[in-house]
């Protein structure tokens, strides 16, 4: 059976899109050989900066001849329904055979297809392939009509056994496959033959490339420290641009160099940022922690031994450097001032031309984060005081520069401004978490002004009906939502979004942003959802709240978040119907505590026979037109199974209530799974709908006692299954 290799060499591909391109290459040649009726027993796709590799083993020589049967119209159907059927079929009338059906004859045509041979299969399916490339960006060059992320040089597309070798009769934009190549741009430029994909594998690696990123990856990592160990150097992990360098060479020979003394005082932070970002080198660190030196990958070898490469590294590097270290010393005499020429310049920087300058946002997260910190019992006037700085370094010169160093600047700065250190980490901690994978602050003022800005971000984009739609997120609102989420669970905080929404400065806030009047704001973008909450918020309309709808998507978010931990959605949504739903550590203890009870036998069976009764009460009500709510009498009660369920209420009652009151919901659950048994015995035993409407209605409000106990736990009707 023969193995196919299929090469496509071009122009540099830029490094974030190849492992997508690698990955997409055999997608979609693997699946159109199957679509084909070609099986294969394995496939690999390679990328390096200018070459799509694809290679698959184990493919038949021609593909397995088809046979199939089609029911088609009726024999008396209009000729219109036969003629689409032949279209569909590619047959002629005469080809079709009459059979018996259950409404008369039916007209069914056999399909037979032999064989084609793999190489024609495999020609048309790379034709397609190339020519419909989902690269994000492509072009087009010369006066040809194929667009590709370079131009496209060659293309390698044969099929090998132990037989015979044949090149794939494939030709793109005038562009013919063959079985040649070339090796590394400079080290390595002579065409090369080759054979086999095995062949194919092995003259690369000797022409100076290595098709895997991964060995690259691994030759980069494996040299550097072994540089680095050699000079009693740490090199500073750092995986982006790992993978980024990995996509630039395609035979990566690692040199270690020395920073200049001069700039070793600048924060390890700039030095990173700086060679990461315009030089894409590595950091290594002394003994001490200190960034002393830089890791360069080159593309070549050379004869001295990259000495000549790294001069000239080392050259620019000394540039980029001095630039920064300007910078540096430039922004600590602003910082040593206080920092009041920086927040007086981001009166001119527009955060959002319908929610301000930067300064009026400063000025509504800082008394937000005033009134947050007063909510959770901490440092009123610290809090606006390390609000008041936190975004300070966005006009500073370094930030300007370098984007990448906003917050971590900031901490700098603020520290050579005099502000303690608990403030200073405000200004680097305030914009975390900025991913699920990253830190949460631990500290209270860096919690309370990272809380105030994502609030104020969230209620501001609202206001201005600025809300996601599909997977465009423009204004990053869904991450800022989960670091509300991650803020408050995390740091296991109680604080409730009505306390939140009553707070003055957000009323002003929102009242002001994309509003007439605060009249208008009310009726327009203010009202609480109550279709969401079964109006357990306690928000009347006259009040001024969170924008409709932010509450609705703080959920959503959550569902993903506890989704995420292993609780299922209809668990989230039976404890979101519940009161205080807009305390989510309360919501999160809540859907842990049912969550682990629906797990147990007692739990699911308990939710069936709440289901029962909830039916039966439903009904009834319904025919009945009246609800069945009046205390039942235990003294109509006939049976045993009857007087214990009305026993087991009544303790489980005295139980559950006190456990929800102190939040005890694992008391509480234990004490609805009492429930259970008697439950199951009524409805072995007692028939609801008796015959004495007296002894009907009592066992109908029994129901009710039943629904009523157990939703006192959660919204069980939302419970599936």
């Amino acid at each position: 059976m023969p193995d196919l290799l299929i090469e496509l060499l071009s122009e540099e591909i830029p490094a974030r899109m190849q492992a997508a391109a690698a990955e997409d290459l055999k997608r979609l040649v693997t699946d159109g050989l199957a679509e084909a009726g070609l099986s294969h027993d394995d496939a690999a796709s390679f990328v390096t900066p200018r070459r799509l590799i694809l290679t698959v083993s184990g493919l038949p020589k021609v593909s397995p001849a088809t046979r199939e049967e089609r029911k088609g119209p009726s024999v008396n159907a209009p000729e219109k329904a036969l003629d689409g059927f032949l279209r569909s079929t590619g047959l002629s009338k005469d080809a079709l055979e009459a059979r018996d059906g259950r409404k008369g004859k039916v007209w069914f045509a056999v399909i037979e297809r032999e064989g084609r041979p793999a190489g024609e299969i495999v020609a048309e399916v790379l034709d397609v392939v190339i020519r419909s490339f989902p690269w994000p960006k492509s072009m087009r060059w010369g006066s040809g009509s194929l667009r590709w992320v370079r131009p496209l040089h060659s293309i390698i597309c044969q099929m090998s056994d132990a037989d015979r070798i044949q090149v794939v009769d494939l030709e793109v934009d005038c562009m013919r496959a063959g079985n040649q190549t070339v090796g590394h741009r400079f080290m390595a430029p002579e065409p090369i033959s080759v054979m086999s994909p095995a062949d194919y594998l092995a003259k690369m690696n000797g022409a100076k490339v290595v098709v895997s990123a991964k060995e690259r990856k691994d030759i980069i990592m494996r040299e550097a420290a072994r540089q680095a160990t050699e000079r009693g150097l740490e090199v500073v992990e750092d995986r982006g641009l790992l993978a980024e360098v990995a996509g630039l060479v395609e035979w990566p020979v690692v040199l270690l160099g020395e920073i200049g003394e001069e700039f070793l005082d600048l924060p390890h932070e700039v030095l990173q940022t700086s060679m990461r970002v315009h030089q894409k080198f590595f950091s290594a660190r002394d003994g001490s922690g200190r960034i002393s030196h830089f890791i360069a990958v080159a593309d070549r070898e050379t004869a001295d031994e990259g000495a000549t490469i790294m001069a000239g590294n080392q050259k620019v590097l000394r540039a980029r450097l001095s630039d920064a270290k300007f910078f540096w010393k430039n922004d600590l005499r602003v910082a040593r001032d206080g920092m009041k020429a920086w927040t007086d310049m981001l009166g001119k920087v527009t955060f959002h031309n319908r929610l301000g300058s930067q300064a009026e946002r400063i000025d509504r997260v800082s008394a937000l984060a005033g009134e947050i910190a007063s909510a959770l019992g901490t440092d009123p006037d610290g809090a606006i005081s390390a609000a008041r700085i936190a975004k300070a370094d966005l006009s500073s010169e370094m930030v300007h520069e370098f984007a990448e160093l906003q917050g971590v600047m900031g901490e700098h700065y603020a520290r050579a401004a005099g502000h303690s250190d608990e403030v200073a980490r405000v200004a680097r901690e305030h914009y975390q978490p900025l991913g699920p994978s990253d830190d949460v602050p631990k500290g209270a003022l860096s919690i309370t002004v990272a809380l105030a800005d994502k609030i104020d971000t969230l209620a501001g984009f609202w206001a201005i009906d600025e809300k996601p739609t599909g997977s465009k997120d423009p204004f990053a609102l869904r991450r800022a939502a989960l670091g509300v989420i991650r803020l408050i669970l995390e740091n296991d905080l109680r604080l409730s979004f009505l306390d939140i929404a009553r707070m003055p400065s957000l009323r002003a806030a929102l009242a002001a942003e994309g509003h007439g009047s605060e009249a208008e704001g009310r009726s327009k973008e203010a009202r609480i959802l109550h279709d969401k909450t079964g109006g357990h918020l306690g928000i009347g309309d006259e009040e001024l709240t969170l924008p409709r709808g932010i509450l609705e998507f703080l959920h959503d978010r959550m569902k993903v978040f506890l989704r995420g931990k292993g609780i299922r959605h209809d668990v989230i949504d039976a404890c979101l119907a519940m009161p205080g739903a807009d305390d989510l550590t309360l919501l999160v203890k809540r859907s842990a505590a049912l969550s682990a009870f629906l797990d147990t036998e007692d739990g699911e069976n308990l939710t069936q026979g709440f289901k029962r009764a909830h039916n039966i009460l439903k009904q009834a009500e319904e025919r009945d037109g009246v609800e069945h709510k009046l205390d039942p009498d235990p003294k109509l009660a006939e049976t045993d199974e009857e007087r214990s369920l009305f026993d087991a209420l009544e303790r489980a009652e005295a139980a559950i209530r006190p456990a929800m009151k102190s939040e005890d919901f694992e008391s509480a659950m234990s004490a609805m799974a009492d429930l259970r048994g008697p439950i199951d015995g009524f409805f072995d035993t007692v028939q609801v709908n008796a015959a004495d409407e007296g002894l009907r209605r009592n066992r109908l409000s029994l129901l009710h006692c039943i629904s009523e106990t157990c939703l006192v736990v959660a919204d069980l009707n939302r419970i599936e299954g």
